[in-house]
């Protein structure tokens, strides 16, 4: 009760809020008389967001799945939870050349592209450990420090799971979240959280248990009616046709029918009913968001595109494989206009 608490409190302090210090001073809310438009090129794993929205450049490195597996003496009283997932991505193979790589050698080539580019703006979109080891949480807070680029950090469904422990997917969440990840956060809400950037607003809203609640629904129609340009940050990709169960936030097959991997995972089943009708609400606010440029997610490890209603989803391939996303939002110049106008 006391965890629930703390986020519920959390939440009605800073709904709506969470800038942080990079934020823009640009305050300018004229409603959007119709969708933003844009244009969206794609060439290996780097994308370019073109627009009139975007006033200046912005360059971002995504990175999800890095399923960092390190631990010390303080996760031997958890080696029972952490067993299997401790030993999934030891090695691994490169997603381009093939070549022997491991999560640490792929966390720190992401990083040093992000310095080397001069990115502006870090996106850690979750499962970056494989369960929430301290010292694979202190590694990663070191290196970003390291790196000194702002960054933005929301939670996948392994970060915080250790794996047959008891309890529901919220609560687990909430305890690991309060007791090994809340560094991470930089004092931002770990469920929802808007971060301002050179006139684009990034919405991170964490959605690992594949639901979303009340609060962050109402977070995210507050942002929409803010009329600032957003670009949504989620672990697990919205539901889009034709897409595997993976793609489970908003998705009509999701339950416990098409749940095989509760035992491996240990983890309760999924609800037999389903999604709430509040995810389904997301699901559909989303994509009926005028001012959303698009939705960057992870958690399928393999590189997709799919537009919903003309609003793109790019979700990277894992990290853990050396995957990352180099994307560029640039102002649109007078000769493309007539592409989108």
């Amino acid at each position: 009760m006391k965890r629930r608490l703390f986020f519920k409190n959390a939440a009605s302090a800073s709904i709506g809020l969470g800038l942080t210090k990079f934020s823009t001073n640009d305050k300018s809310t004229q409603p959007f008389e119709k969708d933003i438009q844009f244009c969206v090129t794609v060439e290996e794993n780097k994308l370019q967001f073109f627009s009139e929205v975007v006033k200046e450049p912005i360059k971002i490195v995504h990175i999800a799945d890095t399923h960092l597996f390190m631990d010390d003496e303080r996760g031997v009283p958890y080696k029972m939870y952490s067993g299997r997932m401790a030993k999934a991505y030891n090695q691994t193979r490169h997603f381009k050349t093939d070549e022997l790589t491991n999560p640490e050698l792929a966390f720190e080539a992401a990083l040093n592209f992000a310095k080397e580019s001069q990115a502006d703006l870090i996106t850690l979109i979750g499962d970056i450990f494989s369960f929430p080891s301290e010292a694979a949480i202190e590694w990663v807070t070191a290196k970003l420090k390291e790196v000194n680029i702002p960054y933005i950090y929301v939670a996948g469904n392994h970060d915080w799971h250790y794996e047959g422990m008891e309890g529901t997917l919220e609560d687990l969440r909430d305890k690991w979240i309060k007791e090994r990840l809340l560094p991470l956060y930089q004092g931002n809400h770990p469920l929802m959280a808007a971060y301002d950037l050179k006139g684009i607003r990034f919405l991170a809203i964490d959605n690992s248990t594949y639901q979303i609640n009340e609060d962050q629904l109402a977070f995210f129609k507050k942002q929409v009616a803010s009329n600032v340009p957003l670009v949504l940050l989620v672990h697990i990709p919205m539901y889009a046709p034709g897409k595997s169960i993976g793609f489970g936030c908003g998705n009509p097959d999701w339950g416990a029918s098409s749940d095989r991997n509760h035992e491996l995972e240990g983890r309760l089943k999924w609800p037999e009913a389903g999604h709430t009708k509040t995810t389904f609400d997301f699901h559909r606010a989303v994509f009926s968001a005028p001012n959303l440029l698009g939705i960057f997610a992870g958690h399928i490890h393999r590189f997709s595109v799919e537009s919903i209603k003309g609003k793109p989803q790019i979700v990277t391939d894992d990290n853990a494989s050396g995957g990352y996303l180099d994307v560029d939002f640039l102002p649109l110049e007078p000769k493309d206009k007539s592409l989108i106008f």
